[in-house]
């Protein structure tokens, strides 16, 4: 990779993972704690993906030790110590990673086994893509101790209809891996034991298309998402003619047209 990512200690950095070069998995690792996103993990987090953004990373993976992959904002920090200003600032360092994931030129994947609760559940919706295993589980669940899940409730209701995102927010109750692909938090759901094998799976096919088609791509769905149709069209059309011009795009047509595989330059 053209340049490094440092080491963080809440967080376990693997390149070209599942031997896919240009495949980088991060593994939150507070496995005690079900990853329960602390402060320091938070911080971790957000340095490794800032790294990752200036080198020639293709896909990002997003996953946690132990027997969950993560139970939300660490809830015995919270109460140590609280005020006003404290709280604000620990969302606003919270909401600095999800929007940090969705501006990545690079697309992530979250793959998820045990629970995703609370803040948890944020992340897996704010990432590109989701694998769950079977045995996953979900909730947004600050409700039952009196805090509505709040900036969870962004991404959710981005991902979900809203009325199956509210409820959720409003019971706090969980939903099984099957209802969250049905509901269209996760992409794909796998037996436990292929869960590594359908993410390497995942990766390799989006590490095999043009990284300028790719980032390009990414950039473009989530502006036009904010936007009225006209103007949605309008700078997608500039996106499209702009990625039109790229030696790959032209190439790929070409191939296309010579009835030949495209003979990309990585």
């Amino acid at each position: 990779m053209n340049a490094e990512i440092r080491s963080a200690s809440l967080v376990e950095i693997e390149r070209d993972a599942y031997s896919v070069a240009g495949v980088v998995r991060l593994t939150m690792n507070r496995p005690d704690a079900f990853n329960a996103l602390s402060e320091a993990l938070l911080d971790d987090l957000q340095q490794a993906l800032t790294d990752i953004a200036r080198t020639d990373a293709r896909v990002v993976v997003i996953a946690g030790a132990g027997r969950a992959f993560c139970a939300g904002h660490d809830l015995k920090e919270m109460r140590a110590a609280p005020s006003l200003a404290y709280y604000q600032a620990l969302f606003a360092r919270c909401t600095k990673l999800m929007l940090t994931i969705q501006r990545l030129p690079q697309p992530v994947i979250a793959r998820v086994h045990g629970i995703a609760t609370a803040a948890g559940c944020q992340l897996v919706a704010m990432c590109d893509l989701a694998v769950a295993a079977e045995t996953a589980r979900f909730a947004v669940s600050g409700v039952n101790l009196g805090l509505f899940c709040a900036t969870p409730s962004v991404p959710l209701s981005r991902n979900l209809s809203r009325k199956a995102a509210l409820e959720m927010l409003l019971t706090g109750d969980f939903i099984d891996a099957a209802q969250a692909q049905q509901q269209g938090l996760v992409n794909r759901v796998v037996p436990a034991d292929a869960l590594d094998a359908e993410v390497a799976r995942l990766a390799t096919r989006i590490c095999a298309k043009p990284v300028e088609a790719v980032s390009a791509g990414k950039g473009l769905f989530y502006r036009q998402l904010e936007m009225g149709v006209e103007a949605a069209y309008q700078l997608a059309g500039q996106t499209m003619a702009c990625n039109m011009m790229d030696e790959s795009a032209l190439e790929g047509v070409q191939a296309f047209i010579d009835k030949r595989p495209p003979d990309w330059k990585r």
